[in-house]
């Protein structure tokens, strides 16, 4: 089998095996809607008191909410991604199966992981978004050339996402329990994703800093794209750089981690 079959087999097997957790998913469904409609009836209150907050009015903010409902788990900002199943395989030393694999270690995750994200926007993400559009009026594009630019955008909030959740799993090759950091990272990633508050809204510098972060990739990009808000080409740079960035990054990493591995005896 070739290389580039090999990894569609596993981006395949990704969403099929999270095709399998159907209670789950219906879980997440309801959660992620109940969640969305509090979340928007709060964004209600605030565009009333502040219109036009961040430069959107309130149909784009509340289309920003019911965005960030069908992102959740899609770039598992609230965790369900691989980050704690590979940790757990360092930690018992499986992962030395997994570098005998005729398959580069990074790659294969990113595959799987893939698979599991376009489960979960499929699964999980379609549904609240589409309640949210029939409860309260969201500013969906009609023209389909947006579409196609947003699921660009989409695609690439992905592979950024993949990319640093993959750097906190490597960090398990130096802590004997990294739970602590995959916490850190989601804490981070809720704020600096803006998945509370658009990061449009955050004043000054500190706005200037968190929308030059790679988690501005994830939400706010994506979100900007569909909404008018953000040239698509400026956009599809600003991530694809995030995303080059972090994947060398982990690339020189899990180098070091199997040199690592190597020099322990595997």
């Amino acid at each position: 089998m070739g290389s580039g079959r090999l990894y569609a087999a596993v981006l395949t097997g990704g969403f099929r095996r999270y095709a399998t957790y159907r209670s789950a998913t219906l879980a997440g469904v309801f959660t992620n809607t109940v969640f969305g409609l509090v979340l928007a009836y709060t964004y209600v209150a605030l565009w009333d008191q502040r219109p036009g907050l961040g430069g959107y009015d309130q149909a784009q903010a509340l289309t920003y909410v019911w965005l960030g409902q069908a992102f959740l788990s899609t770039l598992a900002l609230g965790g369900g991604g691989f980050e704690s199943e590979l940790m757990e395989r360092i930690r018992t030393g499986d992962v030395a199966i997994d570098l005998y694999r005729p398959a580069d270690l990074q790659l294969w995750w990113l595959s799987a992981d893939l698979g599991r994200a376009v489960f979960q926007l499929l699964g999980r993400g379609l549904v609240p978004f589409a309640f949210g559009g029939l409860v309260f009026h969201l500013a969906v594009p009609a023209d389909p050339v947006t579409w196609a630019a947003f699921l660009v955008a989409v695609a690439l909030a992905m592979v950024v996402s993949f990319a640093l959740r993959y750097l906190v799993a490597l960090s398990a090759f130096w802590l004997l329990d990294g739970t602590g950091v995959s916490q850190m990272m989601m804490l981070t990633g809720s704020f600096c994703s803006g998945m509370l508050l658009p990061l449009n809204v955050f004043p000054g510098a500190l706005g200037e800093v968190v929308r030059a972060l790679p988690w501005a990739s994830m939400l706010q990009a994506p979100a900007d794209v569909l909404l008018g808000e953000a040239d698509p080409a400026g956009t599809y740079v600003f991530q694809a750089g995030w995303a080059v960035v972090l994947l060398a990054a982990g690339r020189l990493l899990q180098s070091v981690a199997v040199r690592r591995v190597v020099v322990q005896g595997g």
